[in-house]
């Protein structure tokens, strides 16, 4: 499998850390781009120099929520069929619904388990819907 490109929306300054090392030092991984807000997204989105292949989105997000973004994300002609996985806290049965019901393509529960991700990663980007709640 050809590395994958991957986008990392999160405001909060130690999950990017913790994502980051687990990519790169972990998994190997180097094509990937962190957003430390959903300020002008959609801009910065196709401003990329590759699309991504998965783009993990924290749901609590400034300006614009997870929601509204992944909104952005499937009105857009050029990403609309990109993984989206929501990476949340609040991962309670109901949310979970709503992630599904609103499009996501899976959501792993933060803090990120450094020992499962791996694995979700490549469940992930095979194609499956991964909905890891803990």
């Amino acid at each position: 499998m050809q590395e994958p490109v991957i986008l990392y929306v999160e405001d909060d300054a130690l999950s990017r850390v913790v994502m980051e090392a687990l990519l790169t030092r972990g998994m190997g991984f180097h094509n990937i781009t962190i957003f430390e807000n959903t300020r002008d997204f959609m801009n910065r989105l196709q401003a990329l120099p590759s699309k991504p292949d998965i783009i993990f989105l924290d749901i609590h997000m400034e300006p614009i929520d997870g929601f509204a973004v992944l909104s952005l994300i499937r009105q857009n002609e050029a990403f609309c069929s990109t993984k989206v996985v929501a990476l949340t806290a609040s991962v309670m049965n109901e949310e979970v619904k709503k992630l599904k019901d609103a499009g996501f393509n899976g959501v792993i529960a933060k803090p990120l388990d450094v020992n499962i991700f791996p694995r979700v990663l490549h469940r992930i980007l095979s194609g499956e819907q991964v909905w890891q709640v803990k």
